[in-house]
């Protein structure tokens, strides 16, 4: 069986009717599968009326075109007039919640409330005000900037210039909510031997390499 070459390079779009997270985290995950493929990646949040949803249909055509391939369409929405308009776009449509709400509602003999939102609701926000100010403390905290709540810090990373110390505090910030701080090696910290700034934080600081 012979297999048709494909463009090496496709447009994905994450569509939503809300933040576009869970849309943009499955489609994520599914195309990382092809490693052999790159991908131009559009996330589109609050697709919420008819004439923002027209709009999106331009330009997934503009890209289909400019591509010479159909894009992949990852949609969370739920308004049917919304999903009838963006379906009628040149692409690969894959909505992320009815492939599996439809399996869902045979097996459990009920309907879903197809409710906007729905998962994102009140812990989800909490969830994200956490790692909001998480991200806050790690750039106020970044590079030795400030010790003097270092006492607040879930963790402490410290080490040479240019061991990966600020990026590995704001992915552990973003991702997971850590307050994460960083503190930079001067050759001083190498003739004492000591760490002053840091000696009451002793128990939560790590140190990095490159």
């Amino acid at each position: 069986m012979s297999i048709t070459l494909k463009p090496l390079r496709r447009s994905a779009f994450f569509i939503s009717d809300r933040t576009g997270i869970t849309a943009e985290k499955l489609g994520h995950s599914l195309l990382k599968q092809f490693e052999n493929l790159s991908f131009t990646e559009n996330t589109l949040p609050y697709l919420d009326t008819l004439e923002k949803a027209s709009a999106v249909v331009t330009k997934i055509n503009q890209s289909a075109i400019i591509d010479g391939a159909r894009p992949l369409v990852f949609s969370t929405l739920v308004n049917l007039e919304i999903q009838s308009i963006l379906k009628s776009a040149n692409a690969l449509h894959l909505d992320c919640f009815n492939i599996f709400i439809k399996p869902l509602e045979r097996e459990l003999g009920t309907h879903s409330s197809l409710t906007v939102g729905l998962s994102h609701r009140a812990d989800d926000v909490a969830d994200y005000h956490q790692r909001i100010e998480s991200v806050n403390y790690s750039l106020a905290h970044d590079d030795g900037i400030s010790v003097k709540d270092s006492h607040r810090a879930d963790i402490i990373l410290v080490g040479v210039s240019r061991s990966g110390k600020t990026p590995t505090c704001l992915y552990l910030a973003l991702q997971y909510g850590i307050r994460a701080a960083n503190y930079p090696f001067i050759p001083e910290d190498f003739n004492s031997m000591l760490l002053p700034k840091l000696e009451k934080v002793v128990h939560i600081y790590f140190s990095t390499t490159n």
